[in-house]
């Protein structure tokens, strides 16, 4: 199963859900899907064995999705990779853009090229490269992401201790 996941974001995310329905239609997707669509108004004429419709859902049950899945095809929210990362699970990252009021600007694209350069995701600049994307899911090995937190909050004490 692959989770395909926009997010809650109040936007629409259309784009995204539109090109994984045109991919499972074509044949280049073949595992099922389930689809967390939030606030983007989307249906489908696939059977819901193909791509299942689900908008919200709790974290817990998200939590499931991502354990089950192969990988990952998700917006560009830092909260979705680190939890896919976290279950060492393979990401395709598609940024969320502000010329189709997907969002208030355009900060997924640096979201998604800081882990993509960093060996944790395969990110990509629009929906249109998801598809070669897919091609490099099998052989792609994701970093482990270890959080920087601890280093954060050590600099955060020193800032304020001056």
């Amino acid at each position: 199963m692959i989770f395909v996941t926009v997010g809650t974001q109040d936007k629409q995310f259309k784009r995204l859900l539109v090109e994984v329905e045109r991919l499972i239609k074509v044949g280049k997707i073949t595992e099922p899907v389930v689809a967390q669509v939030g606030n983007t108004k989307f249906t489908t004429d696939l059977e819901d064995s193909k791509m299942r419709i689900i908008e919200f859902t709790t974290p817990k049950e998200v939590a499931g999705f991502i354990q089950e899945a192969s990988f990952i095809i998700t917006h560009g929210g830092v909260a979705t990779i680190i939890e896919g990362l976290n279950y060492g699970k393979k990401i395709i990252a598609v940024p969320r853009l502000r010329e189709y009021k997907e969002h208030v600007n355009n900060h997924q694209l640096q979201i998604i090229e800081n882990f993509g350069e960093s060996g944790y995701i395969i990110g990509v600049s629009g929906v249109e490269e998801i598809e070669d994307a897919l091609k490099k899911v099998d052989g792609f090995v994701p970093r482990k992401y270890v959080s920087n937190n601890e280093s954060f909050v050590d600099r955060l004490e020193e800032s304020i201790m001056m």
